[in-house]
């Protein structure tokens, strides 16, 4: 596998490519701003030579110049859930640890990470039962 790109934005790495039309679902809700505006700042990776990747792979695949503390993966969890959790790797305070957040509040974690408003911890401890970050 080549080394991610390095775009100004997160990244977001489609890793499972079973449905196409989950793909295109996911990407027109992250791309939707919530009720009060806020958007996840993302480029989206859509390159086969990712399928499969997992969040160790991924840390060995950053750019130098990366800059965003987290990078996403659209994995086989993601795709095949309505509410489309995906996984948010860690790659500052604990390099690899992961939490998943369903797409519609990506923004959140994106957003304050990104501003350094709030720690990968507090996006840890408000998960649901089930693992999965759905707010605050």
């Amino acid at each position: 596998m080549n080394q991610l790109p390095c775009p100004l934005e997160a990244l977001v790495v489609r890793t499972d490519f079973s449905a196409d039309s989950a793909w295109n679902a996911l990407r027109k809700t992250v791309y939707s701003p919530n009720e009060h505006g806020f958007l996840a700042n993302v480029a989206f990776v859509d390159d086969q030579q990712y399928e499969g990747l997992t969040p160790r792979q991924a840390l060995g695949l950053i750019p130098a110049g990366y800059r965003h503390p987290l990078v996403v993966l659209a994995d086989a969890v993601t795709v095949a859930s309505a509410e489309q959790p995906l996984l948010v790797v860690d790659l500052r305070s604990d390099p690899g640890r992961c939490v998943r957040v369903v797409a519609a509040r990506l923004w959140s974690i994106e957003n304050n990470l990104a501003e350094a408003n709030m720690d990968f911890d507090e996006f840890t401890c408000a998960v649901d039962e089930d693992g999965v970050f759905r707010g605050m």
